[in-house]
């Protein structure tokens, strides 16, 4: 969705100046039908957004995120290596700019992430002389970090991803997590504590991927009850569903969605995106610059889909968000990971560089024939503004 240029300067001009940005002009996204509207009586609509999104500097994807998303999650800068890089340093200047973004455009704003195994500086988990520490110190760590990030935004941040992804595919604990190594069993318990008493009002949720196949989900399924019977605080569980065209099958997505409801918790679809390239788990780290035979494999649409897969793309999300819908009464919301196509993590991850198209917006920030597929989904009942 492209902006005229003197939109697009007058929206950083106020966004700068910290008040809303409305645009009066038709043909601006902001009057166009948009995803948080029409889906508005079944969940919100969120979006995970990087630096250069909410300081204003990025005009294609600034005015997507206000026309079309009512909740913000942030990519990287509350992850533990951004705000706490060091110890008794920390680096609030991007959160705080992130917080005050979506409390000016009246979105709903989410933490992300506590407590995680990755994008943690080493030093979190070592002594001055390079060795683990022990359980004591650990907690200690995680205490102070905890109350001190989450203490900062209290009243507002509404929800936080308190432990992100400790449970690996057989539904296990994640062994080589330092936090459960040095810790032990209870380390998510005492994440969950902390947070609450940094910030009793706030919504504290676990996050993980791939909860489409059973044997994780029952994994997670029964940490969230053990969570219960301890009276921990635990209010929502985050399905972060990074699909592929053949993966999950719709009936998985559906089952999912019910069996995590059942804990009596808000469920929510937290990383939404669709991965159109060949799969690259096995080459991770890999660049495909020096590798031309890899390149050549796993970097197979550099200049863009062939309609036949753009159909069957557009048929997933479609398909997806039907699901969605019909259990809107489950899901409290939906957040896709990244804004348009060029931000996307998949085209860097596992493998890097590569083109992908995993999201509604092309690099342009045009809206795909997936995205009015999607808002069909919410018609007739949906009014359109």
């Amino acid at each position: 969705m492209k902006t005229k240029p003197a939109l697009t300067l007058l929206a950083a001009v106020i966004l700068s100046a910290g008040t809303p940005i409305l645009a009066a002009d038709k043909d601006s996204p902001s009057t166009a039908p948009s995803l948080k509207t029409v889906f508005k009586d079944s969940f919100l609509v969120g979006v995970a957004i990087n630096e250069n999104q909410f300081s204003g500097k990025d005009a294609r994807g600034l005015p997507i995120v206000q026309s079309h998303f009512n909740s913000i999650t942030p990519e990287n800068i509350l992850k533990w290596e951004a705000v706490h890089p060091e110890p008794n340093r920390y680096n609030f200047d991007p959160a705080d700019r992130f917080v005050a973004f979506g409390e000016t455009n009246g979105m709903t704003i989410i933490g992300h992430t506590l407590v995680w195994h990755n994008q943690t500086p080493p030093w979190v988990f070592r002594n001055d002389k390079g060795e683990l520490v022990d359980r004591d110190t650990l907690l200690n760590r995680m205490r102070e970090h905890i109350h001190t990030v989450v203490g900062r935004y209290k009243g507002r941040i509404k929800g936080w991803d308190v432990v992100n992804e400790a449970v690996y595919p057989d539904g296990s604990i994640r062994a080589t997590n330092h936090w459960y190594h040095i810790i032990g069993d209870d380390f998510i318990a005492k994440a969950f504590q902390f947070a609450h008493e940094a910030d009793p009002q706030a919504e504290l949720y676990y996050n993980d991927f791939a909860l489409e196949d059973k044997p994780k989900r029952d994994g997670v399924i029964r940490i969230i009850k053990q969570l219960q019977a301890q009276k921990i605080p635990i209010h929502g569980i985050g399905s972060q569903m990074h699909a592929r065209l053949d993966w999950p099958s719709i009936q998985a997505v559906e089952e999912h969605i019910t069996a995590l409801a059942a804990l009596g918790l808000k469920v929510m679809i937290t990383e939404l995106d669709i991965d159109v390239l060949p799969e690259a788990r096995q080459y991770r780290g890999t660049n495909l610059t020096e590798n031309a035979k890899l390149n050549t494999e796993l970097n197979i649409y550099p200049k863009g889909l062939p309609a036949a897969v753009e159909t069957e793309f557009t048929k997933r999300y479609a398909d997806f968000f039907r699901v969605f819908r019909k259990h809107a009464d489950k899901i409290d919301r939906v957040t896709f990971w990244c804004v348009t196509d060029a931000d996307s993590w998949l085209n860097y991850w596992p493998v890097t560089p590569r083109v992908n198209y995993p999201l509604l917006f092309d690099r342009e920030g045009n809206p795909k024939l997936a995205f009015e597929a999607v808002m069909k989904v919410a018609q007739p009942t949906a009014k359109n503004k």
